[in-house]
């Protein structure tokens, strides 16, 4: 057995955490028993290297390897297609939902454009832009329209 080894049975560690002192490797490479070695420790020519810590979660999360060379499948075989389907559905009915809070639409064709996103009539956000200017609404119009609506109602609440 080398000194490393018996060194590392002595200590009761791996033998990758044991340190020579560079200054008297030759008194150390001389010694044969393990009484010998436990005499180097002692003298403190043979010490343990302090543990190394667990990588951190950030770390670990660095080491992982999600580059492209591991995505596998079409481009739509990692998202499901009821996955697909609520991040479309979602980004419609926001962005009807913006148009109506703005006053661009009324609540008749709201509710019209609701029910046809439901039903898959707009396969995205963009195609329901273009749907809408087909129907010469102006997607840049100014919300004044709906500050009168809400100046009448504060009136009216009042009155109450």
């Amino acid at each position: 057995m080398d000194v490393r080894r018996i060194a590392a049975r002595i200590l009761k560690v791996g033998e990758s955490r044991i340190y020579f002192d560079k200054d008297h490797l030759k008194e150390i490479s001389e010694a044969i028993t393990a009484r010998d070695v436990r005499r180097l420790i002692k003298q403190g020519y043979i010490r343990i290297k302090p543990a190394k810590k667990n990588l951190s979660i950030r770390a670990k999360l660095r080491k992982r390897r999600r580059g492209p060379g591991k995505i596998k499948g079409a481009k739509y075989s990692r998202l499901s297609k009821k996955e697909r389907w609520m991040i479309k559905i979602r980004a419609q009915r926001k962005f009807l939902k913006e148009l109506k809070e703005k006053g661009i639409i009324d609540t008749k064709l709201y509710r019209e454009l609701y029910r046809k996103a439901k039903a898959g009539m707009f396969r995205s956000k963009a195609h329901l832009r273009l749907y809408l200017e087909k129907l010469d609404v102006d997607l840049k119009k100014k919300p004044e329209i709906k500050k009168e609506q809400k100046s009448k109602a504060k009136k009216e609440t009042k009155k109450k």
